[in-house]
């Protein structure tokens, strides 16, 4: 199974600038050793269960909970059953469709 996961989460309360927060985000899952892609606008993640899932979710909650009084989050899931690395292939899917070389 695949759980994708897109998600955005940070502090209102500190001010425009919020990446000193986020880059606590970041860090857990880089060391937690699972695919990820980071964007402007968000972090997309890859496990195999819904349960790991949350608990990353959880975590990433968990570092911003106490020196931030408000924190926001959106989160998208997408689960599909007998595939994996959806990470890569749906974006060189894609890719493939519109003709455009994919990127290694």
């Amino acid at each position: 199974m695949s759980v994708l996961v897109d998600f955005s989460m940070f502090p209102t309360d500190k001010g425009e600038s919020v990446s000193p927060y986020v880059s606590r985000i970041i860090k857990m899952i880089d060391e937690s050793g699972i695919d990820y892609k980071l964007s402007p606008m968000g972090t997309t993640f890859e496990v195999a269960t819904m349960e790991e899932a949350l608990e990353i979710i959880n975590k990433a909650y968990k570092l911003l909970e106490p020196d931030c009084n408000r924190v926001y989050s959106v989160v998208k899931f997408d689960i599909r059953k007998g595939k994996d690395n959806r990470l890569k292939q749906k974006i060189e899917s894609v890719e493939r469709n519109i003709g455009k070389e994919v990127k290694k």
